[in-house]
């Protein structure tokens, strides 16, 4: 398997192409068998730019394309049992359990002591974003780790046959905790008739 890691804050796609340009160079379309790709939680567009170019891969391979929750391919998660969290703007957090591998409790939208109550309780504490530039509501300390490819497909692996036919048959899209905040526009637009 060949692998590629970047970041991006907010270039989703002007940082994603160029990686999987390296890793499908040489690749005949009809080599690739399945797409795998992390459905999140994560940045709205983040997400959605990922899913889209998966599911370009897999259309031009003429193969699968299957969503598989992100949060399985964080390093802590493959190791033991943690909760990951993020930050859902707006005064919410969200939370989901992991053990071995494997999605014990799904993603999930909580308050502000929802958030500390599992935090406190939790063995490891894992974010996929930089406690830099975000300020979780706790003392506890919390690992910023970011997900794999290869521990995306680790956990496909070690999922049961059961759990892989749900992904496999469920559309691949992003994990949403909630609809996207749209701001009303504050001009008035005439009305044509």
């Amino acid at each position: 398997m060949t692998e590629r890691a970047f970041t991006s804050d907010r270039s989703h796609n002007a940082a994603l192409f160029g990686p999987l340009s390296e890793i499908l160079t040489g690749i005949l379309p009809e080599e690739i068998g399945l797409v795998l790709v992390g459905s999140g939680p994560g940045s709205y567009g983040g997400t959605r730019v990922g899913l889209a170019a998966a599911q370009g891969v897999a259309l031009a391979g003429a193969c699968p394309v299957v969503a598989v929750p992100s949060v399985i391919a964080a390093p802590s998660a493959a190791e033991g049992s943690c909760l990951l969290v993020g930050d859902a703007r707006r005064g919410s957090y969200w939370t989901a359990a992991v053990k071995e591998g494997q999605l014990e409790r799904e993603p999930e939208l909580t308050d502000e002591a929802g958030f500390r109550e599992q935090v406190e309780s939790a063995p490891v504490v894992v974010s996929f974003e930089d406690g830099s530039k975000v300020k979780f509501p706790t003392t506890r300390v919390i690992s910023y780790e970011l997900p794999t490819a290869h521990l995306l497909w680790q956990a496909w692996g070690k999922a049961g046959a059961d759990v892989r036919a749900r992904w496999s048959q469920e559309a691949a899209q992003p994990h949403y905790l909630r609809p996207p905040h749209i701001t009303e526009s504050k001009r008035a637009w005439p009305v044509t008739k």
